[in-house]
């Protein structure tokens, strides 16, 4: 299933996992930056989370996923993978 709630709780979950923090992904607001003071994803991290997320969610990320996007925010990344999941359908 890759409805939007069910991206957002597999992003919520790999983010806090990279993080390395004990807190409950349900309760990490879509605007909490990726890389702040509660989240801590490095661009290497991002990566693997990139990878996870494609064997999660069963979809294929394509190569250039980050040409003219920024990703400050959980809900950045969210945005889009529902947009990449929207066009592969």
């Amino acid at each position: 299933m890759t409805d939007r709630p069910h991206i957002n709780d597999a992003v919520k979950r790999l983010v806090v996992r990279e993080s390395r923090i004990s807190v409950d992904p349900g309760t990490i607001d879509d605007l909490e930056p990726l890389n702040g003071d509660l989240l801590r994803v490095n661009s290497l991290g991002f990566l693997g989370m990139l990878v996870r997320l494609e064997d999660e969610l069963d979809v294929m990320l394509p190569d250039d996923i980050f040409a003219g996007r920024a990703f400050t925010t959980v809900a950045d990344l969210v945005d889009v993978v529902v947009d990449l999941v929207k066009e592969e359908s």
